[in-house]
């Protein structure tokens, strides 16, 4: 694919978007990001990046980004499982979509990578790993954030087949790895963890991915993915009391031993969220975050290896990058 012309990104200032920025310019291509006004940038110093300051819910200034782009990636998101006024959460992610492509459109950009999510697909039975073949509707999302990106892949999907959108979907599985700066809330799992704030955990899953090989996918999405199709970008698929291992092993602490029945949690999740409604701070555990951890949350990425070439590292690498920039960054010595 040529590499010449422009390159709107959205999300820049964020934990798949830093990368993808890094992977883009990386692969010779201009790139534009759209950020928000005060949005931190100190992760992205030395890039070449020309930055235009917006608002996705501000179709105005998405306009004024979107003019002259050849190539659209909007990894931008509102990635929280709990929010004080959960409609922020829907506005970030349907309604900013939605101005995006409707811009894209306009504009007349020859292809648009969208950053969907796993969040959209559902989990199987019995409990193998889950494939793209199954999009879930948005009544059956547990939380905003998943109803959230449902309802925006589902937009998506609509403008592809009755507009002629010309855009590829990527569903990254939970990416981990250097430059999480929120962090999100895998992050704050492994900055806990590795703190020894984490005395147990209940029984669930999760697929790791290092969030390079996530931005790497980006890139091979674009090139090769074809167009309406949607492609998991995933790695390995961990037990969570296992990945709790692995980090009290990498930074030197006893592993946490305590298995803790779901239902057991379920009121911690509740009062802390009782807690943030007060303080306006981001709760540890939530509810939304027990409910999902009643399934092994297990998927393959076998159609991105196959269509696009993708390939992702071994998840104890995307581990340890990440513990190490958060050591770097100081997030471990935080009380």
């Amino acid at each position: 694919m040529d590499c010449s012309g422009q390159v709107l990104l959205t999300g820049a200032t964020g934990f798949v978007g830093s990368s993808v920025a890094r992977t883009l310019l990386g692969a010779g291509f201009r790139v534009l990001a759209l950020v928000r006004r005060g949005s931190p940038r100190f992760h992205l110093d030395g890039l070449d990046l020309e930055y235009v300051e917006g608002d996705l819910r501000d179709a105005g200034s998405v306009r004024r980004a979107m003019a002259g782009a050849r190539y659209v990636f909007h990894v931008a998101a509102d990635y929280r499982l709990w929010a004080r006024h959960p409609g922020e959460i829907y506005a970030a992610n349907v309604d900013g979509t939605r101005n995006v492509m409707r811009e894209a459109m306009r504009e007349g950009v020859e292809r648009v990578v969208y950053t969907s999510s796993v969040a959209t697909l559902g989990l199987r039975a019995d409990g193998t790993p889950a494939d793209e073949s199954v999009p879930l509707s948005e009544k059956e999302g547990i939380g905003a954030y998943k109803r959230s990106k449902i309802a925006a892949e589902r937009l998506v999907e609509a403008m592809i087949a009755g507009e002629g959108l010309p855009a590829i979907i990527v569903n990254p599985s939970t990416p981990i790895g250097p430059r999480d700066v929120k962090p999100t809330p895998t992050g704050r799992i492994i900055v806990e963890a590795a703190c020894g704030r984490i005395p147990g955990f209940v029984d669930t899953g999760l697929n790791l991915v290092h969030v390079d090989d996530v931005a790497e996918g980006h890139v091979a999405a674009l090139k090769r993915g074809v167009v309406g199709e949607r492609y998991i970008l995933g790695g390995t698929n961990v037990l969570f009391a296992d990945m709790l291992a692995d980090i009290a092993r990498l930074v030197g602490r006893q592993k946490p031993r305590l298995r803790i029945p779901r239902l057991a949690a379920m009121p911690v999740a509740y009062a802390a969220e009782m807690v943030a409604q007060l303080s306006g701070r981001e709760p540890f555990a939530t509810v939304d975050g027990i409910r999902m951890a009643a399934h092994r949350m297990f998927f393959t990425s076998a159609k991105a290896e196959r269509d696009l070439g993708f390939r992702s590292r071994p998840y104890l690498q995307a581990l340890q990058d990440a513990i190490g920039w958060f050591r770097q960054a100081g997030y471990l010595d935080r009380k």
